[in-house]
């Protein structure tokens, strides 16, 4: 039996990258000698046992072959005599097909290594077509590495195409599109993921509604606020909610529906394509308005999401300038005085029910009258 580090934590060695997650895969062994050692199967229907120590994930060398649709549609076979190069043969890129023993030499039979000194991202057989998510997993890695210089080779980048074309990207599930997606926009560049989208057509599959707005020049816009959100460390929900700021509300639903977008990401988005207007006019509304704005934000209660709304607001701002710019202190000032408002004062007063409603409403008003 032997043991081998495989995958991103030997790629990202090699890149002098910190190395976050280590996978291994154990070749000339079958389920029943992990067993006897105490490792402890993940799933009935795939080969991956934890470390009984250190809880890492440990594979057995298995070849697959595609027996349906889709990324799920493959039977595995782990036995004994398969070897390392029959496993790694079956990894989506180069870069991320090779291995290394306990004495630190790395195993590369495919080439990874060139392609990580050609800064290429580049697939290894063309079993990579069988795999419908490894379209959006390259679009992610070339964001992951945007700043090192990787690219898509070109030969990569037509197989892409001919997935999309295929209509292979229909069998992927709402839930692994949204997985691959949200991994992707939190990237050091999630513009050059939704870019790689748009150049292999995937774009048109997952999110046509952008497509559809990707006019001369309005995509330079869009790529560039995605950029700022990265460059601020924004948080997934201010990134999504600036991916569909030029979106109309009325297809936000269809969108939530098709990725199943969790609730906090979709909520935000729709506010900040809801609002992005008000914000840019926020001076000119009358106190009243302020307050049903802030309503809208659920303020007191969600603190969180009218900070994320800033921060939102502020990343189209430092792009979109000319179409002016929110006034951002002046909004947190307002979400800070109808913050500040006591409600003992009034309870003091007399008033309860509806009629304590109705007056701490209009205290509110008044503290945001006094910000004009």
């Amino acid at each position: 039996m032997q043991i081998f580090k495989v995958g991103g934590a030997v790629r990202d060695r090699l890149l002098g990258r910190p190395v976050t997650e280590v996978d291994w895969v154990v070749v000339g062994a079958d389920a029943e000698t992990l067993a006897a050692q105490g490792y402890r199967p993940v799933g009935a229907d795939f080969p991956v046992f934890l470390h009984p120590e250190t809880g890492e994930e440990y594979a057995l060398a298995r070849t697959e072959r595609k027996s349906g649709r889709g990324y799920g549609g493959f039977t595995f076979h782990a036995a004994p005599d398969v070897t390392l190069e029959q496993d790694l043969i079956r990894r989506d890129l180069t870069i991320n097909a090779m291995a290394e023993d306990d004495h630190g030499n790395v195993i590369d039979p495919y080439g990874g290594r060139a392609d990580l000194d050609a800064r290429l991202l580049r697939h290894v057989s063309p079993a990579f077509a069988e795999d419908p998510l490894r379209v959006l997993r390259v679009a992610r890695f070339a964001a992951r590495y945007s700043a090192l210089g990787f690219e898509v080779a070109p030969e990569t980048l037509r197989l892409m195409q001919e997935m999309v074309a295929s209509g292979e990207l229909d069998a992927l599930t709402a839930e692994r599109m949204w997985k691959e997606i949200s991994r992707a926009l939190l990237e050091d560049r999630p513009d050059v993921f939704i870019r790689m989208l748009h150049d292999c057509g995937a774009l048109a599959v997952l999110l046509p509604e952008l497509v559809a707005r990707s006019a001369p020049g309005s995509t330079d816009q869009l790529y560039a606020t995605l950029r700022r959100t990265a460059e601020v460390q924004a948080p997934l929900n201010v990134r999504w909610a600036c991916l569909l700021l030029d979106v109309p509300e009325e297809q936000h639903a269809t969108i939530n529906a098709r990725l199943k977008v969790p609730r906090d990401p979709a909520e935000l988005a729709l506010l900040l394509a809801r609002h992005w207007p008000t914000a840019l006019q926020a001076e000119r509304l009358t106190p009243e308005a302020w307050f049903e704005l802030l309503q809208g934000f659920d303020v007191l209660r969600r603190p969180a999401r009218f900070d994320e709304f800033l921060q939102a607001c502020a990343c189209a701002a430092a792009v979109r300038t000319d179409e002016g710019q929110p006034p951002l202190a002046l909004l947190r000032q307002a979400a800070e005085a109808v913050r500040g408002v006591d409600v003992q004062p009034l309870v003091a007063q007399g008033f309860k029910g509806a009629a304590l409603g109705e007056a701490l409403k209009q205290a509110r008003i008044d503290a945001l009258a006094q910000l004009s």
